[in-house]
């Protein structure tokens, strides 16, 4: 029997397509540099998500659950970073420009989305606690597991690719006209200086 049962993968969905870091990254990317900059942030948004459901799956989400000092050290190193991406945008600088541009290099874009993710401590106990709640019952090993990992990361780069395709079309009508390109700008930073607020509020579990 699958683990991806249909509640598990609406469930997966809705995670996905809730506006954070990852969809915020993904759009202003795709707005700035078009579809394939979308592309490798989409990419990079995916590795980090990977990366932290090893974590997870690693039995590494309790250090940072029983460590309060690890926790608030890279929760920091997150809220910094995305205050830097909000005056980033307001610059208009580099992959971040929301105005016509080549968007970057792939290795510059991949590696941003990861960052960006990889410096959320929640999220390897988000998929500690998400993910054991779908397991069928009786389910034995790391197959189970593996498999709803696998899931959840395959929804995570078709819901942000969809973001991607979703910004790329609207891209030439947003570019053309100054004062929504001017929002947007203050739009976009003004969601990084949020989910850094927010991220900074956070208190270890």
């Amino acid at each position: 029997m699958t683990a991806l049962s249909p509640e598990f993968l609406l469930t997966a969905f809705i995670v996905c397509i809730t506006p954070g870091i990852g969809v915020v990254y993904t759009l202003s990317v795709t707005l700035g540099g078009g579809f394939r900059a979308g592309f490798w942030a989409t990419i990079g948004c995916t590795i980090a998500t990977v990366l932290h459901m090893v974590v997870a799956m690693a039995g590494l989400a309790a250090v940072l659950h029983t460590s309060a000092v690890l926790f608030q050290t890279i929760k920091y190193a997150g809220v910094a970073y995305l205050l830097w991406m909000a005056w980033a945008v307001l610059q208009s600088t580099g992959s971040l420009a929301v105005e016509a541009s080549d968007g970057g290099s792939p290795r510059r874009l991949v590696a941003r989305g990861i960052l960006l993710n990889i410096l959320n401590p929640k999220l390897p106990l988000f998929f500690v606690a998400f993910l054991p709640q779908f397991l069928p019952a009786h389910a034995a090993g790391l197959g189970p597991l593996l498999e709803l990992g696998t899931g959840f990361t395959v929804m995570t780069f078709l819901t942000f690719l969809l973001y991607a395709v979703v910004a790329a079309s609207g891209r030439k009508a947003i570019l053309s006209s100054p004062s929504v390109l001017t929002w947007m700008k203050r739009a976009f930073a003004a969601s990084f200086a949020a989910l850094g607020a927010r991220l900074a509020l956070e208190r270890a579990p």
